[in-house]
C-alpha cells in the first residue's frame, strides 16, 4: 500500500481529496457486513430505486434492504449508481519524461509509475471496471491490480493487438496462429485493427477473409473480440461474426444496421478521444504516427464522431456501450465522454449510464457480475455529487468509490468543486 500511497501524492488530484480528508481505502475482514443508505440509486439496468439500502459482505452485494442497519455510510444526499465499465481505454499509455507522448510500449521505472498512477485515476473517477486494448505492458498491471498490491480498476486487456497491414499481416492461417497465441499469453478478448486510423483517412486494411478468421478463431478459443474499424469495415466486422466494432465513424446508416441484425456491440467515441489529441496537440506532433495532417483530419472528424452517436441510438436493436479511448493526457478524465454523449451527441442521460453498466458488462459477458446493483453482484458502487439524468456534468463530481467491498474514496458534499 505504499507504493499506492506515494502515487497518489504524484496525483493532481491528491490535493482536493486531502483537502477533503479522503479514507485510505478500507479492505474489508472476511464476511463483514457493510450498510450503505441511498436516497436514490440508479442500478444499472435503467430502474430507478428510492430510500433503500445496500448490504455489502465480503466482495460481494448480499442485500437491498430498506431497514438494514447499523448505516456504515450514509449517501444519501447523492446519486448512487454501479462501478462505471470503460470498454476502450489504454491504461499503461503515458506521457513520457519530456512531456512527449510516449505511447504504451515504455518499459521504463518511470513508465511503470506513470501506468500504476493512470490505474489510479482512472478508479477514482467512478470506472471500476476498464477493457485496455492493448499492449503487453497490461498484463502486469492487471495482475498487480487484481492480487491487490496495488489500487485501480479491473483490467481486462488484448495483450498484443493484431494490426491490419494488408496482406502483410498474414494469411488466415497464420491469423488464427496469432489469436491462439494471444490465448496462450493470458488474453481477455481480441483486439483488431481492420482500418487505418482516421489521421490516415480510415481505409480497410484487411480483407473480409482475413477478417473472418480472427473473429472465428477468437470464438472458438472463447474469446470476444474488438475491431477498429471506419466505413466499410465496420460492415466487413459484423459480417465476420465479431463482437465489437470500435469508432465507426463514416459507416452509414445501412451499416449501422447490419451490427444490429448480426448483434454486433458499437462503441463510437463522441469526443473525448479527440479533444484530448487537440489539448495536448504539441505532446503529440512528432512523435510516431502523429503529423501536422493527421491532426487536421482529427479537426475534420469531431463533428463525424457526434453524427456516428446521434445516429448509432437511433437505429433499434443496435447496442452501443461506453468506451473512450481514454490515452496519455485523459486518464482519470473518462466520464467527459459521457457529458459529449449526451450534450453533443443527443444521447439520452440514462441510456448513456447504462451503456457503461449492465450493457457494458454483457457486452463483456460478465453481466452476471459487474455492471448492476443487485444481490450476487459485485460490490462496485460509486455515489455522484449531483443527479446525473437532470445534469450531465454530475459526472464529474464522483464522491464515493467502492470496489469489491473495498472503499477507494469517501469525500463530503461540496468537496470537489462545480464544473459546467
Amino acid at each position: 500500500m505504499r507504493l499506492a500511497w506515494f502515487l497518489l501524492c504524484l496525483s493532481s488530484n491528491f490535493i482536493v481529496y486531502a483537502t477533503a480528508r479522503a479514507n485510505p481505502p478500507t479492505v474489508p475482514t472476511p464476511n463483514r457486513r457493510i450498510v450503505i443508505g441511498a436516497s436514490t440509486l440508479l442500478d444499472g439496468r435503467g430502474h430507478a430505486l428510492h430510500d433503500t439500502r445496500i448490504v455489502v459482505e465480503g466482495s460481494k452485494i448480499v442485500a437491498l434492504d430498506p431497514k438494514a442497519s447499523p448505516v456504515d455510510y450514509d449517501l444519501g444526499a447523492f446519486t448512487v449508481l454501479p462501478g462505471w465499465i470503460d470498454s476502450h481505454v489504454h491504461i499503461t499509455w503515458s506521457f513520457g519524461p519530456d512531456g512527449k507522448n510516449a505511447g504504451a510500449e515504455q518499459t521504463t521505472q518511470f513508465a511503470a509509475y506513470q501506468s500504476a498512477s493512470n490505474a489510479w485515476l482512472t478508479l477514482m473517477a467512478g470506472f471500476t471496471t476498464v477493457q485496455s486494448v492493448g499492449s503487453p505492458r497490461d498484463v502486469p498491471l492487471r495482475d498487480a491490480i487484481a492480487k491487490g498490491a496495488i489500487p485501480g480498476p479491473r483490467i481486462l486487456t488484448a495483450i498484443e493487438p493484431l494490426e491490419g497491414k494488408g496482406e502483410k499481416t498474414g494469411t488466415p492461417d497464420e491469423i488464427r496462429a496469432f489469436v491462439r497465441k494471444q490465448k496462450a499469453a493470458g488474453a481477455d478478448l481480441i483486439k483488431i485493427f481492420a482500418s487505418a486510423s482516421i489521421r490516415q483517412g480510415g481505409g480497410m486494411t484487411l480483407s473480409q477473409d482475413q477478417l473472418n478468421a480472427a473473429c472465428d478463431e477468437a470464438n472458438k478459443q472463447g474469446l470476444r473480440t474488438l475491431v477498429h474499424a471506419y466505413k466499410e469495415a465496420v460492415r466487413a466486422t459484423a459480417l465476420a461474426g465479431c463482437t465489437e466494432v470500435e469508432h465507426g465513424t463514416m459507416a452509414t446508416d445501412d451499416d449501422l444496421k447490419v451490427l444490429a441484425e448480426q448483434g454486433t456491440y458499437f462503441d463510437p467515441q463522441a469526443g473525448l478521444v479527440i479533444e484530448n489529441y487537440l489539448a495536448n496537440r504539441e505532446r503529440f506532433i512528432g512523435t510516431q504516427g502523429y503529423t501536422e495532417e493527421g491532426f487536421a483530419a482529427m479537426e475534420r472528424a469531431v463533428s463525424l464522431d457526434h453524427d456516428i452517436v446521434r445516429r448509432a441510438v437511433k437505429i433499434p436493436r443496435l447496442k452501443v456501450v461506453f468506451g473512450t479511448d481514454a490515452l496519455a493526457g485523459s486518464h482519470g478524465r473518462n466520464a467527459e465522454e459521457f457529458i459529449d454523449r449526451v450534450r453533443d451527441a443527443g444521447v439520452d442521460s440514462l441510456g448513456a449510464m447504462i451503456s457503461a453498466n449492465s450493457l457494458a458488462a454483457e457486452a463483456m459477458r460478465i453481466s452476471d457480475r459487474i455492471g448492476s446493483i443487485a444481490p450476487g453482484y459485485e460490490a462496485d458502487i460509486i455515489a455522484l455529487d449531483g443527479d446525473p439524468l437532470k445534469d450531465i456534468t454530475a459526472v464529474r463530481r464522483v464522491v464515493f468509490v467502492m470496489k469489491g467491498g473495498v472503499v477507494y474514496k469517501n469525500v463530503p458534499r461540496g468537496a470537489i468543486p462545480v464544473q459546467k
